[in-house]
């Protein structure tokens, strides 16, 4: 299947997100409350992330404005100092982004010539003599659990636990295998599975990360990554089933990969436990008591409006047709694919745009058919390509530290979250050491529970969902960093990427 089906031409906004580390290991940050920008934040948050505005790029440089979350740009002054807000002409807030070999970038003013610097704490723009207090690192601020994609091969990365290697040849990422954690760690990467084995400089995967497993990242602006050992060696795929290994001969640019977020893939069932299914290329039936990849769709949703697309894994979505039947051969632009969402303790009933719900018939067959919800119209919903969660709210990631016993939510390094379904809808929490969440009267969570707890997933956006927590309310992000259940209702606190 053609690249264009799977992956965006252009890249969205949080493609183009980064975080900028000083010499000094500190971020290029946005202050509010003082109006001038510093490097004193040692983690990446919303402050400290920037969006790239890309108006001219060449294979080692790109013409670029800086703009942070609230929507203001990085300006260099004619003084050298450096502050944000508006751009007053054409060229003023423009750098010139150079691509060094070393995984850097620089950025020079484009009216002063001067470069974009710090010495720990403040920035400014005063030196035309290139140093390495100029040099920064560039951090994606994209979530953490990714699909690699090669658009010269035009396939992705898909580890394989029982030859210890990770192939790039999977036409679709549908399956749990395409998506990797990427962890930086003192400037490096390292690449971890989803079932936590990392890949290591001689092409296997290794129970541990080390120095072995460490990868340099160069990074282009669209979500372009390479990654290398820093010694020569890139990161490719090579021979004729595209093992991903060191090499140092990278033909075409097939060194270079599309970095995208995780798609979120999701079975549905029916209510005679049947797994909705296409069949005869377009034909969309509740006939199948297995899981086949012909039962997996990717959810797609609109996290303003709540109307959902589900694409097939044969490239098209679902859609009403003649006759109220849903059949797997809608196009994105098209209105007859958009179905509202209405959440149900876990489950979930889909109303077509022309206000009727989807229903099962005798015969087995997908309609839109039903003018009210009833149990038929409820679907159970589970995740197909996730054995575990890794959540990032408003103020960092979930997980764990030696300095709380409780979990936070404010971390830059996250836990993974195990998930074992126990109904639909409905998954028991897992503690990366085997032991269960549990939750205190007061709302709060630790990671050493004997016992198994019933958390609640909702999906409210193609890679977000609220989490409703055995006492009853919805859990958020606590500016305090205590990760808390304690809301009624679904706040932008309470709403999750993952």
């Amino acid at each position: 299947m053609d690249e264009v089906a799977w992956i965006h031409r252009h890249p969205k906004a949080e493609d183009l997100r980064v975080g900028l580390i000083s010499w000094a290991g500190t971020y290029l940050t946005f202050e509010t409350y003082k109006s001038i920008v510093t490097t004193t934040a040692k983690s990446l948050g919303r402050r400290q992330t920037w969006e790239l505005l890309v108006s001219n790029e060449h294979e080692t440089q790109a013409v670029v404005r800086l703009r942070s979350l609230q929507g203001l740009y990085l300006l260099c002054e004619g003084d050298g100092t450096v502050c944000y807000g508006r751009p007053r002409t054409s060229h003023h807030g423009c750098f010139l982004l150079r691509f060094h070999q070393n995984c850097k970038w620089t950025l020079q003013c484009l009216i002063s010539g001067r470069y974009l610097e710090s010495n720990g704490e403040d920035v400014f723009c005063n030196s035309r003599v290139l140093s390495a207090y100029h040099m920064w690192t560039p951090r994606l601020a994209l979530h953490v659990h990714v699909i690699l994609y090669s658009p010269i091969h035009r396939c992705y990365a898909r580890a394989d636990l029982t030859m210890g290697r990770i192939w790039v040849d999977a036409a679709v990422p549908c399956l749990e295998e395409c998506g990797f954690l990427l962890h930086l760690r003192d400037e490096c990467y390292h690449l971890e599975t989803s079932t936590h084995h990392f890949l290591s400089h001689v092409d296997r995967l290794v129970s541990q990360p080390s120095s072995q497993t460490a990868f340099h990242m160069q990074v282009r602006p669209g979500g372009l990554v390479a990654l290398c050992d820093g010694e020569g060696g890139m990161l490719y795929p090579q021979g004729t089933h595209r093992l991903l290994g060191l090499g140092s001969n990278p033909v075409r640019g097939e060194e270079w990969f599309i970095l995208r977020h995780c798609p979120t893939w999701v079975s549905l069932r029916s209510k005679m436990r049947r797994f909705i299914s296409v069949v005869y290329d377009t034909e969309v039936y509740a006939a199948s008591e297995r899981l086949t990849p012909m039962s997996l769709f990717q959810f797609e949703c609109d996290s303003e409006s709540h109307t959902l697309q589900l694409r097939s894994t044969n490239g098209h979505y679902l859609a009403q047709r003649h006759h109220r039947t849903v059949m797997a051969d809608g196009h994105p632009m098209e209105s007859d694919t958009l179905f509202r969402v209405h959440w149900n303790c876990g489950r979930i009933s889909l109303q077509s745009s022309h206000g009727r719900f989807l229903t099962i018939a005798a015969n087995g067959l997908l309609m839109a058919n039903a003018s009210l919800p009833g149990p038929n119209e409820e679907f159970g919903i589970r995740l197909a390509n996730r054995p575990f969660l890794v959540l990032r709210g408003r103020y960092g990631y979930v997980g764990s530290s030696s300095d709380h016993d409780l979990i936070r939510c404010n971390l830059d390094q996250p836990d993974c979250i195990h998930l074992l379904p126990c109904h639909q809808g409905i998954y028991h929490f897992q503690a990366q050491g085997g032991s269960f969440w549990s939750i205190s009267s007061f709302g709060t969570f630790r990671p050493w529970g004997k016992f198994a707890l019933n958390f609640c997933i909702e999906l409210q956006g193609s890679n977000l969902l609220t989490v409703l927590a055995p006492n009853g309310f919805y859990m958020r992000a606590d500016r305090s960093g205590t990760l808390l259940a304690d809301s009624e209702g679904i706040t932008k606190e309470c709403i999750w990427e993952f």
